[in-house]
């Protein structure tokens, strides 16, 4: 080896070391920037774009309007091609709006269930994105940014938090396996953050995770004495490669994956709850027993101290071009009970006050559908979207945001989605100019150049 040569990697080893030394600290170090409002975050993802239009934010309008050809002439710029390109005619919304709750909030017929709590929702009206193509809307929901490579929510949270129950993990992510989203597990990857981060996805089975269980017929203590002769071996290994940081995140996972061998069956017993909860889940019916299933498991996760968990509706399900009342209908009757159980349930157990519960999909839809189309349905639009957020230092009964008389764009208190992930972060104790990480020249965030928190919407 030549004297430069050694003189470099030495400088380099050690640098390195010295380098792992303080991110660890560092790593030790982490918490909250401020007094979070929540400990957990339940995020349901309704995949393909639920119609703000059908939901959340009535456009009496539309009725008046009702299969008149639009005219566009101004609004030709669009990100999705030929949008505009044959004539179109106004939708209104087949399904009745009617007024719920103290706060009077208007909310469709099509989710009378979760407009029973509608005193507990703050909803937002005027959320925007930046790409009308599934793939890049849903990696904006989860990540931030319409390429893939960045870490998802939940891997910024744990990241910034850390874990609160060591036997588990800190991430959860429970997707429809009928059709999951686009690119599956980038979707609550770590990206550059360390594999430690990711989620840890769970099934909606009696089995959640699969091979977690040892076999049967295999003794304990023979488990046990494999186990310390493994970590003898990677300790070894990893004396010799300190810079070697996915090892790292695959030891710890190993040790989890044991840990998790006692407390997830415990965790997620689902049989043994009472038959009427099972029931307010909807588990003993076939059309909403999946999402059902997956709410009551996200409840007892956050329950044990899991601080992020991901619930996906199948991909595209509510994607409603061709007949939005039929879409629309077998969507709403899948996810409508289930969610108003988990709400209602958080609430009755004393934990909805510190557990932040987050609804949306990655855009929303157009208040038109082409002239020439018998069953009328609706389109991909950025231009505003309806979610609402529950819990966790959330105002219920708020309302933020106002959309033009057609529901087509937001015209008043524009939010963006790096606005939404700002306030899920600034809910739990995080400052999202502040939660960074350095990658590829600069620091990285989950907001980009940063996010304002929706405050009208915050106790």
């Amino acid at each position: 080896m030549h004297r430069r040569q050694w003189i470099y990697q030495s400088a380099f080893g050690l640098g390195s070391a010295a380098l792992g030394q303080l991110l660890a600290a560092d790593a030790n170090r982490r918490g909250p920037h401020h007094a979070p409002k929540a400990d957990a975050c339940i995020f349901l993802g309704m995949l393909g774009g639920v119609s703000q239009i059908d939901t959340f934010d009535p456009k009496p309008k539309l009725v008046e309007l009702n299969g008149k050809i639009m005219d566009w002439s101004k609004e030709k710029k669009t990100d999705q091609p030929n949008l505009f390109a044959k004539p179109r005619k106004f939708v209104a919304s087949p399904f009745k709006f009617q007024k719920y709750g103290k706060c009077g909030r208007e909310v469709s017929e099509l989710l009378p269930r979760t407009a029973q709590c509608v005193d507990d929702l703050a909803v937002v009206r005027s959320v925007q994105s930046d790409n009308g193509n599934h793939p890049a809307a849903v990696f904006q929901m989860n990540t931030g940014f319409i390429v893939p490579g960045n870490p998802s929510m939940g891997a910024w949270v744990t990241y910034g938090l850390g874990t609160a129950n060591k036997n588990l993990p800190a991430f959860v992510a429970m997707p429809d396996f009928r059709s999951i989203p686009f690119s599956g597990a980038q979707q609550w990857g770590s990206g550059y953050l360390p594999a430690e981060y990711q989620g840890t996805v769970l099934r909606a089975a009696s089995e959640p995770i699969r091979d977690l269980a040892s076999p049967a017929n295999v003794d304990g203590s023979l488990i046990s004495a494999e186990r310390e002769v493994l970590r003898r071996l990677n300790d070894v290994y990893r004396e010799s490669h300190p810079d070697n940081a996915d090892l790292q995140a695959r030891i710890d996972s190993y040790e989890l994956a044991y840990r998790m061998q006692m407390e997830v069956p415990r965790v997620l017993s689902i049989d043994s709850e009472p038959e009427a909860v099972k029931d307010a889940y909807g588990l003993n019916d076939p059309g909403t027993a999946s999402f059902g299933r997956r709410c009551l498991m996200a409840r007892k996760l956050v329950e044990a101290g899991v601080r992020f968990v991901e619930i996906f509706t199948p991909s595209q399900s509510w994607d409603a071009h061709g007949d939005i009342r039929k879409n629309h209908e077998k969507n709403a009757r899948e996810t409508d009970k289930p969610i108003a159980a988990l709400l209602k349930d958080l609430k009755q157990r004393g934990m909805l006050a510190r557990t932040l519960v987050v609804y949306m999909g990655e855009f929303g839809r157009t208040p038109d559908t082409p002239a020439d189309q018998e069953t009328p349905g609706r389109d991909h639009n950025t231009r505003c979207q309806s979610m609402w957020l529950a819990g966790g230092g959330v105002q219920g009964g708020s309302i933020i945001g106002t959309t033009d008389e057609i529901g087509h764009k937001a015209v008043e208190d524009i939010y963006h989605m790096h606005d939404v992930h700002a306030t899920i972060l600034n809910q739990m104790g995080l400052n999202d100019m502040r939660l960074t990480y350095y990658f590829a020249g600069r620091n990285r965030r989950l907001t980009d150049l940063g996010g304002r928190p929706i405050k009208e919407i915050l106790a």
